[in-house]
């Protein structure tokens, strides 16, 4: 399988399935994380063993970890089931103790990779030691950022590198904790497909309801792995205890995930599938020559409203257009979601042709 290739290949692990690394939120107790770790061993499921040593909270007084002394727990899970250990670090501090403690994979969470100072001292902290290393998404959704993290690491000399898909902060409500945003982790993968990519159901989803639907959608989009938090009992965690489960339940929701392969051989099925790749490349291509044709249009109307001193933006247009082909979209079987991103982009390309009528012909740089 490609996938799980790739995480051989780049951080090292022989795997017959997707990665799955689980383990508590954080380390609270010694017998919490032994009990977890004993438990998670048995299911035969999971190739690496997390929990969280320091925890960057929102606010102060909340619980930020139990601190160094937890790498001694991790070292003792380590030693009992053969589990190698995964921990996040925020600051060189923490690469340093993990690194002496023997800690095998470190990540580095999304409060941490939205900054690249911080990330540049951790990369600085690392150069000469070829341990793997993790590296989530950002708070915001900003795939340069997470990019440029990835590649500091890089250039510290890293060659082992993973990139962890755990959702991203936003306003609007929704079912998530942190939205998916599917279209940025892929989007990563296409810009950098040597790096491993792995999904974190649990920050996504922010309840254990949601995990399975979630990872298997991510399994779906050919991740090669999983980061899922399990604690022997949830319902006593000291952070994040919703969106936890125990072992028997991540052993269920793993047992349900169904694995497709990412390429067949197949001469039959790469036949049909070419077929249709061959209807969608005209289609795009029609595309193209329609979305031109009605820039052209945009052109044209531009010179008449420039010759008739009129604005370029009629509000009360904009709104019956949205309004119509919404309709028409919903009524095709298209969401109003999908409909309204692709006619915003088109309304802005429309402007900005105008807007070089309006400046006599004059190139002017389009806003990003």
């Amino acid at each position: 399988m490609e996938a799980t290739n790739k995480i051989r290949n780049v951080l090292g692990l022989t795997l017959s399935s997707p990665l799955v690394i689980a383990g508590p939120c954080s380390a609270e107790t010694e017998e919490q994380v032994l009990q977890t770790a004993r438990e998670i061993a048995a299911t035969k499921r999971v190739s690496i063993f997390r929990a969280g040593i320091w925890k960057p909270r929102t606010r102060p007084g909340q619980f930020e970890g139990i601190g160094s002394i937890g790498l001694e727990w991790l070292k003792k899970a380590k030693a009992e089931t053969g589990l190698p250990t995964a921990v996040e670090v925020a600051n060189v501090k923490h690469v340093y103790e993990a690194l002496r403690m023997g800690v095998d994979f470190l990540w580095i969470g999304a409060r941490t990779t939205v900054n690249p100072f911080s990330v540049q001292e951790i990369a600085d902290s690392l150069k000469g030691v070829n341990v793997p290393v993790l590296i989530k998404n950002p708070v915001n959704a900003d795939l340069d950022l997470w990019i440029g993290a990835i590649e500091r690491i890089q250039k510290a000399g890293i060659t082992k590198i993973g990139a962890v898909h755990r959702g991203f902060s936003s306003a609007d409500k929704s079912q998530y904790r942190n939205k998916p945003m599917w279209e940025l982790p892929i989007e990563l993968k296409r810009r950098m497909p040597e790096i491993p990519m792995i999904c974190d159901p649990s920050h996504i989803c922010g309840n254990r309801e949601l995990l399975f639907s979630v990872a298997q959608t991510a399994i779906d989009l050919d991740y090669e792995g999983l980061m899922i938090e399990t604690h022997c009992n949830p319902s006593v965690a000291l952070s994040d205890a919703k969106q936890q489960v125990t072992p028997a339940e991540l052993d269920k929701i793993i047992d349900k995930i169904v694995v497709r392969l990412s390429s067949v051989e197949d001469r039959k099925f790469l036949s049909s599938l070419e077929d249709f790749r061959d209807r969608i490349d005209e289609l795009d291509t029609k595309l193209i020559s329609l979305l031109a044709e009605r820039m052209g249009i945009s052109r044209s109307i531009g010179e008449y409203k420039k010759k008739n001193g009129v604005t370029i933006l009629q509000n009360s247009r904009w709104s019956e257009i949205v309004e119509k082909r919404t309709n028409d979209g919903v009524n095709k079987k298209l969401t109003a979601d999908f409909v309204m991103k692709i006619f915003e982009s088109i309304h802005q390309e429309s402007i900005h042709h105008q807007k070089q009528v309006m400046a006599n012909g004059v190139e002017v740089k389009k806003e990003k």
